[in-house]
Parts: C-alpha cells; structure tokens; sequence
C-alpha cells in the first residue's frame, strides 16, 4: 500500500499557480481541518514556500515590462511548480515521516 497523506494538501498545491491568496485560504482551511502541527498542515505550508504564482507573473510582471510573447515561460514556470511540489513532498516524508 502508498503512503497517500499527501493528498489532503494538494488543493493548496493546485490552487497556487493561480492565486497566492487562494492558495493561503487553501492552506488555513488544510490547518483547520487536520491540524496545524499534521503532515498535511505541514506539507501545505512547504507548498507555499515551495511554488510560484506562475500566472500572476506572467500577467503583471511581463505586462509591466511589456513583454507580449510569452513563448515559453508558462511552461517553464509550471514545470519549476511541478518540481517544487514533487520536492516539497519528498522533504516532508523525509522530515515528518
């Protein structure tokens, strides 16, 4: 059997591409429910530190530049996101078990 504690933290996860407010909300809900000392609580709060507001970049900072073509920094970015939360929760078994 997996080990599937991750799961209760994803939403977090998921949500932060888009939102980093969202993302909060997602992570103080996580807490609310299993605990802020949880592995998911935890893993939640690794999340935030651990990913980017990719598409909050992309609009605002290459807008103010005006950068038009993006080309290839979505997927870069989402890429970068997916790696920090495979990391963020390889460390989080790795410190909490």
């Amino acid at each position: 059997n997996y080990d599937t504690r991750f799961v209760d933290a994803m939403p977090t996860a998921i949500m932060k591409p888009f939102s980093g407010s969202g993302a909060r909300a997602m992570m103080l809900e996580t807490m609310n429910q299993h605990g802020v000392d949880s592995f998911a609580g935890r893993l939640a709060a690794m999340f935030q530190g651990s990913t980017e507001t990719t598409f909050y970049v992309i609009a605002v900072y290459f807008g103010s530049v005006g950068i038009k073509y993006t080309r290839h920094a979505i997927g870069c970015g989402l890429f970068a996101d997916v790696a920090g939360i495979c990391t963020a929760i390889t460390v989080c078994y790795w410190f909490y078990g």
